[in-house]
């Protein structure tokens, strides 16, 4: 929805870290594979072929979103994922609370987000439903 607003470099930083984010709970299910896909689509870009946690480095990927509104597109379109598994892992707590601080956002601004992510993900999951039937 907003993704195709980033930049080139932007959206490549972001498939990383939403895979980053999609592992940090040790739980990589169908519904983060399909919101990645999703995403890849919309972005107009390749899927990763395979995710090396180990080459992970959250903070120059972080600064590949110079613009605010990049910053913002980043944590809203990550609170997507977040709430994928109808859970809010402790990992995944920590690492949007790490992005956010980077980024110097307030918590109740990233509380409002996450209720944003939390809402399209459902209505996400019942368009999945309405095509099944």
């Amino acid at each position: 929805m907003l993704l195709m607003q980033l930049r080139s470099n932007e959206k490549f930083a972001f498939l990383e870290l939403a895979h980053h984010l999609a592992r940090v709970d040790g739980n990589y299910g169908e519904n983060e594979y399909d919101i990645i896909q999703e995403y890849c689509a919309e972005m107009g870009i390749d899927d990763m072929i395979e995710y090396d946690e180990e080459s992970f480095e959250l903070e120059s990927l972080l600064k590949e979103f110079k613009a605010k509104k990049s910053q913002k597109i980043l944590l809203l379109e990550l609170m997507i994922l977040v709430h994928a598994d109808d859970k809010f892992h402790f990992k995944e707590d920590e690492l949007v609370n790490k992005i956010a601080e980077f980024y110097k956002m307030d918590k109740q601004i990233l509380e409002h987000y996450s209720s944003w992510g939390k809402a399209v993900t459902a209505l996400y999951n019942q368009g999945k439903l309405f095509l099944e039937e």
